[in-house]
């Protein structure tokens, strides 16, 4: 885990080490010498601000950068007035790629009156090659270009941009390479991202992922175990474990490990109270897994578990590699298990080939479940995969109406699963003064619930026992609970 670094003692006369983290170390004082240098031409400090589309893996990449960004000498800025302004981008859709252009072409104004401006783009938008043509062409006043599987490298690619005005492109085609020690800036004091895995092997036929990503690599889990101590030992109270797809972790390790085992492991870490992860593919969910959920008094008692459709038929086309009836045997099994689980899940509308019967199909599932959320989505011709040369595109209009129906029931669901807490007592972390009204705070349940309710904003980043007094949909107003107040039902 990252430790703080004595840069006095980094000789930049000599040559960059060859590999590992001292190589990173070594860029980074580099990039603190040049951005001093610059910072006294300008009179002033140099400053960054990172803008993040898409996943939570993205999410963390960029707090990774961040921790960089700041060891470099550069200093926050509230907006893309600033001296570096880096994209850190998504491509699971293609309408992500348009909004990055739309953002490049008002800071190419902004670049017109500040030429010592620098602008890097990097995340899985950067691993299209069509992409990194076209910005080649049209988007000359970019920098610094980088993907996602050399996202370690950034110091070095940093002072690469920082000693040259051409453009630094550096995208690799894949990796198996995994960084440890690098600095991190998290959001966060008392919560935080874990990586445990990257890439992915299951080949959705609807999804870039797998191309932009790279295929599974699973980190050791010694180097897992000694972040979260690290984390904790820092203040932080949950963890979300963070992979495509976390139940086939370990499988890519030379002593395989499951994932209900590492999580046995990260729960005798103290000081971690809760712990989440994210995303679970229904095919790779064993029972292993649920009896590790059951027994566990951390693993807060939510689980997404990604439906996509209730068509078997459908599933079969996206490739997901489970059928109707085991998603549902599985779902059930699930809450017979964990009687008090919150299930969310994803669903796409529109699939290439869908029927009305394989619609009805999916709100079948979605009865039957009774999801306490789902995030729903309209299919998005994705270029690259191949559910985007499939024949029988569903005309837009159809998706529409499917998709209006289908967000009805899933609310209607929903508010009723979330209405079941009403008049209990849950255990809520508090993570920020409510952003609309500042006398309230706002906190989320183990349910991953929001819970807005009044108190002081010294209360942030801790646990507190919290009684839900009114349902508002998909979210509670409560009151703060003194200690010793007597607990109705307290979920993890």
């Amino acid at each position: 885990m990252y430790n703080e670094i004595d840069w006095e003692q980094i000789d930049l006369t000599a040559k960059a080490p060859l590999e590992g983290p001292k190589r990173q170390y070594y860029f980074m004082a580099r990039c603190r010498e040049l951005v001093r240098k610059e910072a006294e031409s300008l009179g002033r400090p140099l400053t960054f601000f990172v803008t993040t589309f898409g996943c939570q893996m993205n999410a963390r990449d960029s707090e990774k950068l961040t921790g960089i960004l700041l060891e470099a000498g550069y200093l926050p800025a509230e907006n893309e007035d600033a001296d570096f302004v880096i994209y850190n981008t998504c491509t699971v859709r293609e309408n992500a790629n348009l909004k990055v252009y739309g953002h490049l072409g008002l800071l190419k104004h902004k670049k017109k009156s500040k030429p010592h401006m620098r602008i890097a783009l990097c995340g899985c938008m950067m691993q299209e090659p069509l992409v990194v043509e076209k910005l080649k062409n049209s988007y000359q006043f970019v920098d610094l270009i980088f993907g996602t599987h050399n996202i370690f490298q950034f110091a070095e690619l940093l002072a690469r941009t920082l000693e040259s005005r051409k453009t630094v492109i550096d995208v690799w085609e894949g990796t198996q390479e995994i960084m440890e020690d690098l600095p991190v800036e998290r959001k966060y004091p008392f919560k935080s991202g874990v990586n445990i895995m990257f890439g992915c092997n299951n080949f959705c036929s609807y999804c870039i992922v797998p191309y932009v990503r790279g295929r599974e690599r699973s980190r050791k889990p010694e180097d897992i175990l000694q972040e979260i101590k690290t984390l904790a030992n820092d203040g932080v109270s949950e963890i979300m474990l963070l992979g495509q797809n976390v139940n086939s972790y370990g499988k890519t390790l030379k002593e395989p490990v499951s994932f209900a085992e590492l999580l046995r492991q990260v729960e005798q870490i103290e000081g971690i109270a809760r712990i989440r992860f994210m995303t679970s593919h229904p095919k790779d969910l064993s029972d292993e897994l649920i009896e590790v959920m059951k027994e566990s008094k951390k693993i807060c008692r939510h689980l997404h578990l990604p439906l996509q459709s209730g068509s078997t038929r459908i599933l079969q086309a996206m490739n997901r590699r489970y059928t109707k009836e085991q998603y549902l045997e599985l779902a059930e099994k699930i809450r017979r298990e964990i009687p008090d689980i919150s299930l969310t899940t994803d669903i796409i509308v529109g699939f290439p080939g869908e029927t009305e019967e394989d619609f009805l199909e999916t709100l079948d599932v979605v009865r039957r479940v009774r999801y306490d959320n789902a995030y729903t989505f309209i299919y998005s011709k994705r270029t690259g995969t191949p559910a985007a040369s499939m024949e029988q595109q569903v005309p837009e209009d159809v998706v529409k109406f499917r998709f209006d129906r289908l967000l009805m029931l899933v609310q209607e669901h929903a508010r009723r699963q979330t209405a079941r807490f009403a008049g209990t007592v849950q255990e809520v972390l508090i993570e920020e003064v409510n952003k609309h009204d500042s006398s309230l705070l706002t906190g989320r349940m183990g349910s991953n619930l929001l819970v807005h309710f009044p108190g002081d904003a010294s209360l942030v980043g801790s646990i507190r026992s919290v009684q839900l007094l009114e349902c508002r949909g998909f979210y509670y107003m409560g009151r703060l609970l003194q200690a010793g107040a007597s607990v109705f039902h307290v979920s993890k």
